[in-house]
């Protein structure tokens, strides 16, 4: 819990606001009492816009105060915008969550990161460069950060965790679910290897459809980069490549994966098509010592597919 008590809480619970109007409040309010007294006719004229869901503050505090015993009980932290470890490159986009609810070790705020994300159904092909490219990241110092959904999200975790980086994996639901669930073996290693579960939701939160779109800006706030490893034209690969332009994050497509609708359009509207992790390395101005055993050949469909095996992963081709 932070020092500001549960004001953040309230605030991130308040129905019918964006999270842009919530990180209004946030920079306005520091104490219980005064955010405990606003009406939801207060909080129309601070945010000037009318609320169309209808509630009352004693229901949306009892709802923080329920959201902060919960996150007690399940080993579950949180920090608020306004603290001092909020990842800074996140507090730079339009609409970042007034509060991030964690488990595991923060990234450090000085570390740059890099997006990593795909479809649930990747290639052979797509899905070995993705392991390759997240292993190289990883050895260089680079911590992933997606979104653990199945194929190129889980890849990503995986191979960044074995280049010996601390990933990070953004989730659509709370943190005392793992969605999917054949994924929660990888999350038990995320954290063992001293990566972050991190998500806006609260404990108990479902993972509705609804939800990923909304952690995929999160994903986009959090790097500097985004790379999108395969993705059909409409998925959600492609609506976090979108952010990341908001964002004026740099974007880049994986040379495995440029069979793919998404893949394609991207590089037409000027993504960059890369093959390697020393790609990214090179334009972001990082050198790295190379160390015996860095280097992985890419080996297409049998790294693929006996990664893919191991990790319950769909994989076509």
């Amino acid at each position: 819990m932070t020092n500001r008590g549960l004001v953040d809480l309230i605030i991130s619970r308040i129905p019918g606001i964006s999270p842009a109007d919530k990180i209004l409040l946030c920079k306005r309010f520091d104490r219980e009492e005064d955010i405990s007294d606003l009406s939801k006719t207060d909080v129309e004229e601070l945010t000037g816009k009318k609320i169309l869901r209808d509630w009352n503050m004693d229901k949306v505090r009892s709802k923080a105060e329920r959201d902060a015993v919960l996150a007690g009980r399940r080993g579950i932290a949180y920090i608020s915008y306004v603290d001092e470890t909020y990842p800074p490159q996140l507090r730079e986009i339009y609409d970042p969550p007034v509060v991030l609810f964690y488990r595991g070790s923060l990234p450090d705020l000085f570390c740059p990161l890099a997006a990593v994300v795909g479809t649930r159904r990747p290639s052979s092909g797509a899905l070995a460069q993705c392991y390759r490219i997240s292993r190289e990241l990883g050895a260089a110092g680079i911590p992933v950060v997606s979104g653990l959904a199945l194929g190129i999200d889980a890849m990503a975790h995986r191979g960044n965790i074995d280049g010996g980086a601390p990933t990070l994996a953004v989730l659509g639901s709370g943190l005392d679910g793992i969605y999917p669930s054949s994924n929660r073996g990888l999350a038990r290693q995320i954290l063992e290897k001293g990566g972050v579960l991190l998500s806006e939701y609260p404990p108990e939160t479902l993972p509705f459809k609804g939800h990923f779109p909304a952690r995929n800006r999160i994903i986009s706030g959090l790097a500097r980069g985004v790379l999108i490893v395969e993705a059909p034209e409409k998925s959600g690969a492609g609506i976090t490549a979108r952010f990341a332009l908001e964002h004026n994050r740099d974007v880049w497509v994986a040379s495995a994966g440029m069979a793919a609708m998404g893949n394609q359009k991207l590089r037409e509207d000027g993504a960059r098509v890369i093959s390697s992790a020393e790609e990214i390395l090179d334009e972001w101005g990082i050198m790295r010592e190379e160390k015996p055993g860095d280097s992985i050949p890419f080996s297409g469909g049998h790294l693929a597919s006996s990664l893919a095996r191991e990790l319950n992963i769909n994989c076509e081709g």
